[in-house]
């Protein structure tokens, strides 16, 4: 059986599972994970990946349809929101079911999750875009890579978006356009906005040289990079023009933040500070210490009196302490990796982790467990490695708090805070 091949046999779907999938049996046997399909249908699959012990496919034609199905917003909706196709009840329902299933197959002794927690906002909640290109006999479009593909598909933006990042794209685009760019010269454009509407952009090309650019109306600021055209992520390689000022600035929890196009930043900011809130209140004393502190969103905003910020990227940090200077409290930030700063996680104050997705170093974990903070707070973008690590941890520590946040509406992807308090 070869790729992209149509099963003619139809698959009952039985799960949703962590990854934003649906779960099926193929005629012989195999497991098939598949996109646009929901638990009790029945469809026909096109196969887009072969496994020895599985395939991924793409629901063509649904047979038997769920009553969760509803018509999905955008036509490319698999590109960037897979779960479109559901009931947004729906959505938070498996979110919270995922995070459960995960943490029982990790042994973890976690409070019952309670419902999702989530607003109203299931479109036009995203702070930030990245938008590839796509250049035919009408010019210069913005695209969306096709899941299961190689493709791209044109388009003039995305449900997700904030209006102003979909029009600051569109005004890069216009003026690439007028000076004949050709879209394999160029990789990528990343637009962001701050909840107020400032918008700035960087767009990565893969040539060493650029024409000079003047700022679009409407645009507070531009940087063009170039970026190693081996490399297919979209990563500053030389920095060839800074247009206006690209820094924004948002407030958490009442508190003042900048940021710059490049710095991380959550892309839901209402959603982030109910999770702020959990946290803060989580706090019991005025001292922190914020591992992969970021540009010390969490550690700034919950901290009553002293914080340490702890972060490995340069720019980011420098962003960090410019939050610091600005914050009413006493705060140092450390420019290095978490596993390089264990001397920083003690006995006598708490610590909170954002990681990566790849979860917690193993040093960052064995130095927990021997000293033992009174109080861990964990907030994760993937409860797989979190429950991997909470596995570990609740040797020493009983959870005593798990909450699912729905940051990302109509996409798989869960954000999953843990509040774990030393065993006595």
């Amino acid at each position: 059986m070869t790729t992209t091949e149509l099963i003619s046999e139809p698959v009952r779907i039985t799960k949703m599972v962590h990854g934003g999938q649906a779960l099926g049996e193929l005629p012989d046997g195999k497991k098939v994970f598949v996109w646009n399909a929901l638990p009790g249908e029945t469809v026909h699959v096109r196969i887009i990946k072969q496994r020895r012990t599985y395939a991924e496919g793409i629901a063509e034609e649904i047979v038997v349809a769920s009553p969760e199905r509803i018509a999905p917003k955008e036509v490319n909706y698999l590109a960037t929101s897979p779960w479109q196709m559901m009931t947004f009840a729906a959505e938070n329902k498996y979110k919270r079911e995922i995070v459960t299933e995960l943490m029982q197959q990790q042994n973890v002794a976690a409070p019952k999750i309670g419902e999702t927690v989530h607003d109203e906002h299931e479109y036009y909640y995203r702070n930030k875009m990245e938008y590839s290109f796509w250049g035919d006999d009408d010019g210069l479009h913005l695209a969306l890579h096709m899941r299961g593909s190689h493709g791209k598909q044109i388009v003039a933006g995305s449900a997700l978006a904030m209006p102003a990042l979909d029009t600051a794209a569109e005004k890069v685009r216009s003026v690439l356009d007028g000076l004949h760019c050709r879209a394999g010269d160029l990789k990528t454009i990343i637009v962001r906005c701050s909840q107020a509407g400032a918008t700035v952009a960087s767009l990565f090309v893969k040539a060493q040289t650029f024409p000079t650019l003047e700022l679009p109306t409407g645009l507070q600021g531009l940087r063009v990079y170039h970026s190693n055209p081996k490399s297919p992520a979209s990563v500053p390689t030389k920095l060839l023009q800074e247009l206006g000022d690209c820094h924004l600035s948002d407030t958490l929890l009442g508190k003042p933040f900048t940021y710059d196009s490049d710095s991380f930043f959550q892309v839901n900011i209402p959603m982030f500070e109910h999770a702020l809130q959990a946290i803060a209140d989580a706090v019991p004393t005025g001292e922190l210490v914020d591992m992969y502190a970021g540009v010390g969103s969490i550690g700034l905003s919950v901290t009553k009196e002293k914080v340490e910020l702890v972060e490995l990227d340069a720019a980011t940090a420098a962003m960090a302490r410019v939050n610091a200077g600005a914050a009413l409290v006493q705060a140092e930030v450390i420019e290095t990796a978490a596993e390089k700063s264990l001397e920083y996680i003690v006995a006598d104050e708490p610590v909170v982790f954002d990681p990566p997705r790849a979860g917690l170093h193993d040093k960052v974990v064995d130095r927990v467990l021997e000293v033992q903070p009174p109080n861990a707070i964990y907030l994760s973008c993937n409860p797989a490695t979190q429950a991997r690590d909470l596995a570990k941890l609740q040797e020493a520590y009983d959870i005593t708090a798990m909450t699912a946040f729905n940051f990302f509406p109509r996409t798989p992807h869960i954000e999953c805070l843990a509040i774990l308090k030393r065993k006595n």
